[in-house]
């Protein structure tokens, strides 16, 4: 499973020009599973999601984690994370979960981030989506789940 994870002011997705989901102070995470991801790795993800020390406690730099701020989360399926662009000039999506297995654990991450009493915004698995975030600090992490 791999993250990006943005520290946001603001966020919103799109869907046909729609908003379908919006967020003000939190994280935009970019969610990707991998082929041989299990629930194992969608506790760890969302576990380490909602206790990443990345927002500014005065004095003492990044300290605070979401849950301690408050903050929502948007969070954003994206398979293209594990595009491989190594060889050729087209990205292979082989190391990508399937659709099934990859929107089972996509709603299982949301449910279990849900389940800390935490704000969560969606866009639409498999849809054509727009993004627009503007980016605080900026803070951008990758995360990869071990395996």
């Amino acid at each position: 499973m791999r993250a990006v994870i943005q520290r946001v002011s603001r966020a919103t997705v799109r869907v046909g020009g729609e908003i379908v989901g919006s967020i003000n102070a939190g994280l935009l995470v970019l969610l990707g599973i991998h082929g041989d991801d299990s629930q194992g790795d969608v506790e760890w993800m969302a576990a380490k999601v909602a206790g990443l020390r990345i927002f500014d406690q005065p004095g003492k730099g990044m300290n605070l984690s979401l849950t301690e701020v408050g903050g929502s989360l948007l969070v954003v399926s994206q398979f293209t994370l594990y595009g491989d662009c190594r060889k050729g000039r087209r990205p292979s999506w082989s190391q990508a979960a399937s659709p099934d297995l990859a929107q089972k654990l996509y709603l299982d991450f949301i449910n279990r981030i849900r389940n800390t009493g935490l704000v969560v915004e969606t866009g639409i698995f498999g849809a054509e989506m727009e993004v627009a975030l503007v980016n605080q600090g900026p803070v951008t992490l990758i995360v990869d789940s071990p395996r």
